[in-house]
């Protein structure tokens, strides 16, 4: 619920967690995440359960393996919750909190990290260093939910910025995900794969979510969303997946779009 903390169920209901996996390999997924978005120890200390970052992690990692059969495990890191341009953290805090994280996850054997949903770009490049530390390949994603266009992250950066500095801190993938529809992220996708030579990543939401009775409901349908793939796949997509509101019924839906 609201105010609990996600990723703490790897070591509370991991049989839970890993029934969500499993039904995402079910649905036809390549590739399948970690619950451990939140599971850096920054954010991890809101909730008192700082000394619990390694064990969260690994655990994240090794529901994920169980669940995954012939499909990869990409463990996620998300973003500290603190910024660094207020002075609430510092680079060197978030080289060392990145890099734990990113060690433990390696250590539960996820085969690639995912650095997503990031608005700072400086954050972004921090994590995916740490990422590369561990030898694994890494995807780096930032989420576009701002300016006039919904085409900058929170912090101004443009798609073209994300792409090179991105690419230049060594992350191997690119891409977008979180904060706007599908239908945004067919332009951002082309400009993203107009300044890198790296693949391309795109996870949308099923549309702006609206509050009804307090609780965000997401509208777009799984075919609504797999009907704008061929569009993703033009502009450049390598990996197609969805953000929040999806569910595995639109891998369902993507898989029998891609197949046409």
């Amino acid at each position: 619920g609201p105010g609990q903390c996600p990723d703490a169920w790897n070591l509370e209901h991991p049989d839970r967690v890993e029934a969500v996996a499993r039904a995402y390999v079910e649905a036809g997924s390549q590739v399948i995440l970690t619950n451990t978005f939140r599971a850096n120890r920054l954010a991890l200390a809101r909730h008192g359960l700082a000394e619990k970052t390694v064990e969260i992690n690994r655990a994240g990692a090794e529901i994920s393996r169980r669940a995954a059969g012939t499909a990869c495990v990409f463990a996620s890191i998300g973003p500290s919750g603190r910024m660094l341009m207020t002075g609430e953290t510092t680079e060197e805090e978030l080289a060392e909190v990145f890099a734990e994280q990113a060690r433990a996850l390696a250590e539960g054997g996820a085969d690639g990290i995912v650095v997503e949903t990031m608005s700072d770009l400086t954050e972004a490049r921090i994590a995916v260093r740490a990422a590369r530390a561990t030898g694994l390949p890494v995807v780096a994603s930032m989420v576009f939910d701002s300016g006039r266009n919904r085409d900058r992250t929170m912090m101004g950066v443009t798609a073209e910025q994300a792409a090179r500095g991105l690419s230049e801190a060594g992350a191997d993938v690119v891409g977008a995900n979180c904060g706007q529809g599908v239908a945004g992220y067919v332009e951002i996708c082309r400009r993203l794969r107009a300044a890198t030579d790296r693949p391309v990543w795109i996870k949308a939401n099923a549309g702006m979510p609206e509050l009804v009775g307090g609780v965000p409901v997401y509208r777009t349908t799984p075919e609504e969303y797999a009907a704008w793939v061929p569009a993703l796949v033009e502009a450049g997509a390598s990996f197609i997946g969805g953000c929040c509101g999806t569910n595995p019924e639109f891998i369902r839906a993507i898989r029998r779009m891609l197949a046409k």
